[in-house]
Protein backbone atom coordinates (compact mmCIF):
# COMPACT_ATOMS: atom_id res chain seq x y z
CA UNK A 1 0.00 0.00 0.00
CA UNK A 2 1.64 3.65 -1.03
CA UNK A 3 2.03 6.32 1.62
CA UNK A 4 -0.76 8.61 1.50
CA UNK A 5 -0.89 12.08 2.31
CA UNK A 6 -0.97 12.51 6.51
CA UNK A 7 1.38 9.60 7.15
CA UNK A 8 4.83 10.04 8.50
CA UNK A 9 7.00 9.29 5.29
CA UNK A 10 9.49 6.41 5.55
CA UNK A 11 13.28 7.37 6.86
CA UNK A 12 16.10 6.36 4.64
CA UNK A 13 19.44 6.55 3.14
CA UNK A 14 20.51 6.44 -0.04
CA UNK A 15 23.70 6.84 -2.25
CA UNK A 16 23.21 9.77 -4.16
CA UNK A 17 25.00 9.85 -8.03
CA UNK A 18 28.23 11.22 -6.49
CA UNK A 19 28.36 8.09 -3.79
CA UNK A 20 27.25 10.61 -1.26
CA UNK A 21 24.58 9.13 1.44
CA UNK A 22 21.12 11.03 1.67
CA UNK A 23 18.86 10.64 4.39
CA UNK A 24 15.08 12.26 4.78
CA UNK A 25 16.31 13.30 8.07
CA UNK A 26 19.33 15.44 6.21
CA UNK A 27 16.30 18.19 5.20
CA UNK A 28 14.29 17.88 8.59
CA UNK A 29 13.01 21.48 10.51
CA UNK A 30 15.33 22.96 7.33
CA UNK A 31 13.55 21.77 3.75
CA UNK A 32 10.42 19.82 2.52
CA UNK A 33 11.35 17.49 -0.04
CA UNK A 34 9.92 16.35 -3.20
CA UNK A 35 10.82 12.61 -3.35
CA UNK A 36 10.51 11.76 -7.32
CA UNK A 37 9.94 7.80 -8.20
CA UNK A 38 11.49 7.39 -11.16
CA UNK A 39 11.43 3.81 -13.26
CA UNK A 40 15.06 3.67 -15.16
CA UNK A 41 17.86 5.32 -15.87
CA UNK A 42 18.84 6.57 -19.76
CA UNK A 43 14.73 6.71 -20.77
CA UNK A 44 13.10 8.62 -22.95
CA UNK A 45 10.10 9.49 -20.37
CA UNK A 46 11.83 9.69 -17.58
CA UNK A 47 15.13 11.72 -18.68
CA UNK A 48 12.04 14.49 -20.25
CA UNK A 49 10.46 14.64 -16.13
CA UNK A 50 14.17 15.20 -15.02
CA UNK A 51 14.78 17.85 -17.22
CA UNK A 52 11.47 19.44 -16.41
CA UNK A 53 12.66 19.22 -12.81
CA UNK A 54 16.40 20.62 -13.68
CA UNK A 55 14.69 23.69 -15.97
CA UNK A 56 12.26 24.17 -12.85
CA UNK A 57 14.79 23.90 -9.90
CA UNK A 58 14.11 27.80 -8.90
CA UNK A 59 10.52 27.13 -8.36
CA UNK A 60 11.49 24.38 -5.49
CA UNK A 61 14.20 26.21 -4.60
CA UNK A 62 11.83 29.43 -3.83
CA UNK A 63 9.43 26.79 -2.04
CA UNK A 64 12.17 25.48 0.12
CA UNK A 65 12.01 22.16 -1.54
CA UNK A 66 15.13 19.72 -2.03
CA UNK A 67 14.15 17.99 -5.00
CA UNK A 68 15.48 13.87 -4.80
CA UNK A 69 15.13 11.59 -7.66
CA UNK A 70 15.21 7.99 -6.95
CA UNK A 71 15.07 4.71 -8.85
CA UNK A 72 16.15 1.17 -8.71
CA UNK A 73 19.19 1.94 -10.67
CA UNK A 74 22.92 1.84 -9.88
CA UNK A 75 24.73 5.54 -8.53
CA UNK A 76 27.33 4.86 -11.31
CA UNK A 77 24.74 4.38 -14.13
CA UNK A 78 22.93 7.23 -12.83
CA UNK A 79 26.33 9.25 -12.30
CA UNK A 80 26.69 9.19 -15.72
CA UNK A 81 23.22 10.56 -16.56
CA UNK A 82 23.00 13.12 -14.37
CA UNK A 83 26.44 14.71 -15.56
CA UNK A 84 25.25 14.17 -18.80
CA UNK A 85 22.13 16.49 -18.33
CA UNK A 86 23.31 18.68 -15.96
CA UNK A 87 21.01 17.36 -12.75
CA UNK A 88 21.88 19.78 -10.24
CA UNK A 89 19.41 17.36 -7.50
CA UNK A 90 20.72 14.47 -5.88
CA UNK A 91 19.66 11.22 -7.62
CA UNK A 92 19.24 8.30 -5.68
CA UNK A 93 20.28 4.86 -5.60
CA UNK A 94 17.47 2.28 -4.44
CA UNK A 95 19.51 -0.35 -5.78
CA UNK A 96 20.49 -2.72 -2.94
CA UNK A 97 19.00 -4.12 -1.20
CA UNK A 98 16.67 -3.86 -4.67
CA UNK A 99 13.89 -1.15 -4.25
CA UNK A 100 13.59 -1.33 -0.51
CA UNK A 101 12.82 2.43 -0.29
CA UNK A 102 10.57 1.88 -3.07
CA UNK A 103 8.80 -0.88 -1.47
CA UNK A 104 8.55 1.49 2.26
CA UNK A 105 6.53 3.95 0.00
CA UNK A 106 4.56 1.07 -2.15
CA UNK A 107 5.59 2.30 -5.04
CA UNK A 108 8.03 -0.90 -6.35
CA UNK A 109 6.87 -2.52 -9.45
CA UNK A 110 7.58 -6.56 -8.64
CA UNK A 111 6.44 -7.25 -12.44
CA UNK A 112 9.37 -5.38 -13.60
CA UNK A 113 11.41 -4.77 -10.89
CA UNK A 114 11.29 -0.93 -10.76
CA UNK A 115 10.05 1.91 -9.30
CA UNK A 116 6.40 3.37 -10.62
CA UNK A 117 6.25 6.78 -11.20
CA UNK A 118 5.50 8.76 -8.21
CA UNK A 119 5.91 11.53 -6.18
CA UNK A 120 6.00 12.36 -2.73
CA UNK A 121 6.24 15.84 -1.27
CA UNK A 122 7.15 16.21 2.33
CA UNK A 123 7.27 18.99 4.61
CA UNK A 124 9.87 20.15 7.08
CA UNK A 125 8.19 18.00 9.71
CA UNK A 126 8.35 14.92 7.79
CA UNK A 127 4.86 14.39 7.05
CA UNK A 128 3.49 13.59 3.60
CA UNK A 129 1.33 16.71 2.07
CA UNK A 130 1.07 15.22 -0.84
CA UNK A 131 1.24 12.17 -3.52
CA UNK A 132 0.46 11.10 -7.17
CA UNK A 133 1.35 8.71 -9.52
CA UNK A 134 0.66 7.96 -13.04
CA UNK A 135 -1.21 4.86 -13.87
CA UNK A 136 1.76 3.81 -16.28
CA UNK A 137 5.03 3.59 -16.78
CA UNK A 138 5.49 5.20 -19.62
CA UNK A 139 3.16 7.99 -18.80
CA UNK A 140 4.93 11.42 -17.64
CA UNK A 141 3.78 13.32 -14.52
CA UNK A 142 2.15 16.58 -15.72
CA UNK A 143 4.16 19.76 -14.39
CA UNK A 144 0.66 21.38 -13.41
CA UNK A 145 0.66 18.82 -10.67
CA UNK A 146 3.79 19.62 -9.14
CA UNK A 147 2.57 23.27 -9.01
CA UNK A 148 -0.64 21.90 -7.02
CA UNK A 149 1.33 19.80 -4.59
CA UNK A 150 4.23 23.20 -3.90
CA UNK A 151 0.96 25.03 -3.33
CA UNK A 152 -0.04 22.72 -0.41
CA UNK A 153 2.96 23.28 1.66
Amino acid sequence: MAIEAGQTAPEFTLKDQDGNAVSLSDFAGKQAVALVFYPFTFTGVCEGELCQLRDDIAEYQAAEVQVLAASCDTRFAQKVWADQKGWTFPVLSDFWPHGEVAKAYGVFNDAVGCANRATFLIDKEGTVVDTFATDSLGAAREKARYVEALAKL
